[in-house]
């Protein structure tokens, strides 16, 4: 059962000779500019293996980057989304009401850590179109215009989105970007300026926001400081604790909402449902959650989550779009956070995260190409340097990794602005056994690539 299956390479090259033609006709039909970094044509899917259309078995470390944390082909996510179909596929929730919409928002609305008694959801399509959303919550509630985000960040490939990311490589000739969008400093620690003490960096970092409002714009015109609880193109960096108390200390002393961006970090990937539970329990909390990838099992479908107070600030008709909170999108939703519950996939990300862990910080002590391991539960970033003292990043080492994965069976990815991280986004239900088989390539193909 391809469920619970090593990886197996049966081609003598890959791609294999089927899926090297797909890609031929994937170049001719699509353009290049979606990119594509594997050569892996999918057949089936399930668990944390794939099956491509040559028979070779690939153990899945990406998850669609982020998007599986429960796994391919969840049976009874696809009973569920059956059962829906046999009903209908689709009712604009604008125009019909229909109960999978309400009964998702009202199981979100429990369990989201946002700041406040009563709250209110509604859904988009994906992370992107949620960042987007919230940002438009956020000034129809404060009546201001600009926006803070982060060195690092990725929020999307929207107008909008596209600018609050960090990384112009993602908007390169899409110009001119919307105004009132300014840029402080993420605390990437292991980047700190070189002799900074360590007791300084947090208000190292928190001073860049005051720079914004000395330089850029005034606090009392920032509607949304947006944030990502662990930063997911930036490297896997997570906030710290210490920094996100601050920020909230701010925003709240200047009438600012703090958006959280959970759309990669969200459903079990940390340890908990949502990444903002690390700071709830740290006793504070955002005012507004954007969240997608994870929450369907693989339906498009994103939530914004926030108090009511928030939630009924914008004009009527300023939110909302034909296939938000799609029927079928949310019985998936539905189901797939039943079975996180019910199987304490939060409690196996913590479990896959000290394995993983704990497996990278041995290779650290042997291989001098190791600077950095850092991240929360199941999503673990591990950057890769020239140099331990230097920390000068190796992206190519990084690049040849990963193609070197793929060859004997294991799909990775890199992120980070230097391209030098590789992250772990496994499906939480992968086995210890293929957990063990995917350590063991990546550990044989860092020998190789090191050279």
């Amino acid at each position: 059962m391809l469920r619970t299956d090593l990886p197996k390479i049966i081609t003598e090259t890959v791609p294999g000779p089927k899926a090297a033609a797909m890609i031929e006709r994937r170049k001719a039909a699509t353009p290049t500019a979606i990119g594509c970094a594997y050569p892996v044509v999918i057949e089936k899917g399930e668990g944390a293996m794939i099956e491509d259309v040559d028979g070779n078995k690939f153990l899945d470390w990406v998850g669609g980057v982020g998007v599986l944390n429960i796994g391919y082909s969840q049976p009874e996510v696809v009973e569920a989304v059956k059962a829906q179909a046999d009903k209908y596929f689709h009712g604009m929730f604008n125009i019909v009401t229909h109960e999978g919409y309400v009964a998702l928002a009202e199981k979100l609305a429990s369990i989201a850590p946002v700041k406040g008694e009563k709250k209110k959801v509604f859904f988009a399509n994906s992370g992107a179109e949620a960042d987007e959303n919230a940002v438009k919550v956020a000034k129809a509630f404060t009546k201001r215009n600009n926006i803070i985000v982060f060195s690092g960040a990725f929020h999307g490939r929207t107008l909008l989105t596209m600018s609050m990311t960090s990384k112009k490589a993602y908007a390169v000739g899409m110009g001119p970007f919307p105004d009132g969008i300014y840029r402080a400093q993420f605390p990437y620690y292991y980047r700190n300026p070189e002799g900074m003490p360590a007791d300084k960096a947090c208000q190292y970092y928190l001073d860049s926001i005051y720079a914004v409002f000395e330089q850029c714009a005034p606090a009392d015109t920032i509607a949304a400081i947006v944030v990502e609880p662990l930063q997911g193109e930036g490297g896997f960096i997570p906030a710290p604790i210490e920094w996100i108390k601050a920020v909230r200390q701010i925003c709240d002393d200047n009438g600012i909402m703090l958006v959280a961006d959970e759309v990669q970090s969200g459903f079990c990937r940390t340890g908990r449902m949502f990444a903002s539970e690390y700071w709830k329990e740290a006793g504070v909390e955002p005012d507004i959650i954007a969240t997608a990838k994870s929450i369907a099992a693989g339906v498009p479908l994103s939530a914004i989550i926030a108090r009511e107070e928030i939630m009924e600030a914008p004009a009527k008709g300023t939110i909302g779009g034909t296939f938000c909170g799609n029927a079928l999108a949310c019985a998936a939703a539905l189901k797939t956070i039943e079975i996180m519950e019910r199987d304490n996939l939060a409690g196996r990300s913590l479990e896959i995260g000290k394995t993983v862990t704990d497996r990278y910080k041995e290779w650290q002590k042997k291989y001098p190409v190791i600077g950095d391991i850092r991240g929360l539960g199941g999503m673990i970033g591990l950057e890769l340097v020239k140099d331990q003292a230097t920390k000068e990043p190796a992206a190519k080492l990084t690049a040849d990794l990963i193609q070197e994965c793929a060859k004997n069976g294991l799909i990775i990815e890199n992120a980070g602005t230097y391209g030098n991280v590789i992250r772990f986004l496994a499906p939480l239900v992968i086995t210890d056994e293929q957990l063990e088989a995917g350590l063991q390539i990546m550990e044989n193909a860092l020998v190789k690539c090191m050279g």
